[in-house]
């Protein structure tokens, strides 16, 4: 099990500005329900944030509608499982909020590419206090919801912010220190990396130089991920424009591998539901942290697979049958919590 492991490091592995009806060439492999986006932006600790912003078929905007932040994997941006999320989600009648964290894709913030837990969580407490200033947002109808990494800055965030009632994580990413020490070549790898780290932290900020590996490479053993994955290689999948695979700051990783999300499940008292299995990642810590979530109003959904761990995590991330799936018990769990 752990050469399984260490040999498949996966991922991690308001105003609105313009509206549009989405077209079905814009969404291959998706629902053609006439949904709306809209491109909207927001503030976070300072800096300006851009999302997409999708309003289901039939949008009135003199109702209230229950809304979710959508968040997707480390590294990644708005179009992708994020976006496919938060459409499907906005085709079951909710208001979704799918948007670049700081530092990726659209959205201001410097170093580019720096990859901070914190600051991530922070970003989504900020897309609450957006949403709560949307008059068609009902403000006690707030939820959450993460794919992979998405799921460890969710909740995270809901465990500190109270404004949030309800989460929703699919396929989630959790670690602890000994955790990553199964993806990262044990404590050398690990303390190497995080040193690594250090050094391009005092290097930028004394020169306003950023160190840069590939996000993901097959043959760079350096890279952040390393490996042949298709979802992060197939321009038909995850490997979109707007995504960078060839920029991960070195200076992210004592952020990444020192963020222990764990603790927090002892603070977690919205409703929560997670989406797992035994073929995606490390499903011994999603399942650790479920039963260490303080509210006993929580289910954990464990869906059947032939996959072993972890390469099942990829087909959550744009694979009919996984997403459709987490959509379905999504969507339940939102109208019964929401």
């Amino acid at each position: 099990m752990k050469k399984q492991i260490a040999t498949a490091i996966i991922c991690f592995t308001g105003m609105a500005v313009m509206s549009q009806v989405l077209s079905n060439s814009e969404k291959p492999n998706r629902m053609s329900n006439p949904i709306t986006k809209q491109n909207v932006q927001f503030i976070s600790e300072g800096l300006t944030l851009q999302g997409n912003l999708f309003l289901p078929e039939n949008y009135d905007s003199s109702k209230k509608y229950p809304a979710i932040v959508v968040s997707g994997s480390w590294t990644t941006v708005k179009e992708q499982m994020a976006g496919l999320y938060a459409e499907r989600l906005a085709n079951q009648e909710f208001i979704t909020l799918a948007f670049d964290f700081r530092n990726f894709g659209e959205s201001e913030g410097q170093p580019r590419f720096f990859e901070s837990p914190s600051m991530k969580k922070t970003d989504i407490i900020n897309s609450v206090s957006f949403l709560n200033t949307l008059p068609f947002v009902d403000k006690e109808k707030i939820g959450v919801l993460g794919v992979c990494a998405g799921s460890m800055y969710t909740l995270m965030a809901a465990s500190e912010d109270k404004r949030i009632k309800a989460v929703v994580t699919v396929a989630s990413w959790l670690h602890d220190a000994e955790a990553v020490k199964l993806f990262y070549g044990g404590e050398e790898g690990v303390q190497s990396k995080i040193k690594a780290a250090q050094d391009a932290k005092k290097k930028f900020a004394e020169t306003g130089i950023v160190e840069y590996i590939p996000a993901i490479s097959e043959t760079n053993n350096n890279a952040a991920m390393y490996g042949p994955y298709d979802y992060y290689l197939n321009p038909k999948r995850g490997a979109i424009p707007q995504w960078s695979a060839d920029k991960f700051a070195v200076m992210s990783w004592e952020d990444w591998l020192s963020t222990d999300p764990m603790p927090s499940a002892k603070k977690l008292n919205s409703p929560t539901l997670m989406i797992h299995s035994d073929g995606a990642v490390l499903p011994q810590y999603t399942k650790k942290y479920f039963n260490d979530i303080a509210t006993n109003d929580k289910k954990l959904h464990w869906m059947k697979t032939e996959l072993q761990s972890p390469y099942h995590q990829f087909n959550y991330y744009d694979q009919e049958t996984e997403v459709n799936e987490a959509i379905s018990e999504a969507s339940k769990w939102f109208r019964l919590k929401l």
